[in-house]
């Protein structure tokens, strides 16, 4: 039994004619019949009364011609999915991204991945780089954003861009005169931080040998909270910190409250990288999705000063 002989007998139980119902199904009129004949002789059964002056379905054809009818829909639903399977960008990506880099990149990236892939939605979730691993793992995730190091057994990772730090302190404090911050200055206890779990806490205190060094009760841990309390901390004059590019000017407070200062060179950065699972079957939403955040302006970073680029 074949799709091919299901159709040739709903066709025929329509056009009541074998002749018609060859023209319909592009075939001729002894191919058609032979395949009737055929999944007659395998059923066991006649499907079609035949005379000189018409065809018409004997009883028992008529419940099999109905369920051919709803094989043939199935088969065709079953086509249809296939091609939409083809077109990688039609369905929702399920995008992760650490809390130090989501509340910053998403309003610039949605924008402009909706320019490209407008069928492709994204179901987005901010967490910790462990949380998003784990998730990435089981297949709750499709694709993670994170900062390097990353690594992990059957996931590939590809660099996106690089972010410069800079220093976020209140607007009059004495640092304000610097056109650029030593990192060796960062050392005093008013150095705000987030909690563990944080891998900026980690990056910034790399990027701060004397902070590295020194006692750890000589800089403030603002324990499981978020860059925004800390910007809201150093803005109310509880002391100095340190943001990502994508992060400076991200706030809602007027001039004249908080200020930021590019680091003096080697300026301290962090690498933004996407990591998704070698075995997702999507790789074209991957490299939409890399693609789209190369493009974003918190992506390309200026120098101040410098033309953006184009």
């Amino acid at each position: 039994m074949t799709l091919t002989e299901l159709r040739y007998i709903v066709t025929l139980a329509q056009e009541q004619h074998f002749g018609r119902a060859a023209e319909r199904c592009h075939v001729s009129q002894p191919t058609l019949s032979v395949g009737v004949k055929k999944l007659e002789d395998e059923l066991g059964v006649l499907i079609f009364e035949r005379s000189k002056s018409a065809v018409r379905l004997t009883p028992v054809g008529e419940g099999i011609v109905a369920q051919a009818q709803k094989v043939l829909e199935q088969a065709q639903s079953i086509r249809e999915l296939a091609q939409a399977g083809k077109n990688q960008l039609t369905s929702p990506l399920k995008v992760g991204a650490i809390y130090t880099i989501g509340p910053y990149l998403f309003p610039h990236l949605i924008p402009q991945l909706h320019k490209v892939a407008p069928q492709m939605p994204l179901y987005i979730e901010e967490n910790f780089t462990h949380i998003l691993r784990d998730k990435l793992r089981t297949g709750e995730l499709d694709a993670i954003i994170i900062a390097l190091p990353f690594e992990e057994a059957d996931v590939l990772t590809k660099q996106l861009f690089d972010e410069p730090f800079y220093v976020l302190m209140p607007a009059g404090h004495p640092w304000t005169a610097k056109p650029t911050i030593d990192a060796e200055l960062l050392n005093d206890k008013s150095l705000l931080l987030l909690g563990e779990g944080h891998c900026f806490r980690d990056q910034v205190l790399e990027a701060c040998p004397s902070v590295r060094k020194g006692d750890d009760h000589k800089h403030t841990t603002v324990e499981s909270s978020s860059l925004e309390t800390i910007r809201h901390m150093v803005a109310s004059g509880l002391g100095i910190s340190v943001l990502p590019f994508s992060a400076v000017d991200s706030h809602h407070y007027a001039p004249g409250v908080i200020d930021v200062r590019p680091f003096t060179a080697p300026v301290p950065y962090r690498t933004v990288a996407i990591a998704w699972r070698a075995s997702f079957p999507r790789p074209r939403a991957i490299e939409v999705l890399a693609d789209s955040i190369r493009l974003c302006s918190v992506a390309r970073p200026t120098v101040k000063g410098e033309a953006e680029p184009a």
